[in-house]
């Protein structure tokens, strides 16, 4: 199994570099003001400055840090495909969702494998388990809000 690493680049160092600096320079201003002991109106100027500090110290790393480019592979539009099959005695039913208007819709049956087509590039090949194969049909199917119903009944 293979084991991922996180690496960080230099711009995600930035990220911890500025903060701490930031507060380095209100921790300094914070200990002159102590050891002068001066009133406390220069005390509460120091404590609303700091505030500000940090608040635009956030504002500017939020601002400045720009997110990696997302790339989107082929793979990675493509989610995983779920039907249900229900299986009675003498018939079978396919549930799944389908992209695409009901006049796109394509549904067909040959050698045990069902074949849909939707809007969209969608295609996708179900094969069918069936002890006879070549003795099965396609009874009806229905596409209502995105929901593709097909009812294959054995002969």
């Amino acid at each position: 199994m293979a084991r991922y690493k996180r690496r960080y680049s230099s711009d995600r160092k930035a990220d911890y570099i500025i903060p701490m600096l930031a507060l380095l320079f209100v921790s300094i201003l914070f200990v002159l003001v102590i050891s002068s002991r001066q009133s406390s109106l220069e005390f509460l100027f120091v404590a609303a400055f700091s505030g500000l500090v940090i608040y635009w110290v956030k504002e500017i790393k939020r601002m400045s840090g720009a997110e990696e480019p997302k790339r989107i592979s082929k793979e990675a539009g493509k989610r995983d495909w779920v039907y249900d099959l229900i299986k009675n005695k003498d018939e079978t039913i396919f549930v799944a969702e389908v992209p695409g208007p009901e006049d796109q819709i394509d549904v067909k049956m040959s050698g045990g494998t069902l074949y849909i087509k939707g809007s969209q590039d969608f295609k996708k090949d179900i094969p069918l388990e069936f002890a006879d194969s070549e003795y099965v049909q396609i009874r009806d199917y229905r596409y209502h809000n995105g929901v593709l119903t097909v009812r294959i009944q054995k002969v």
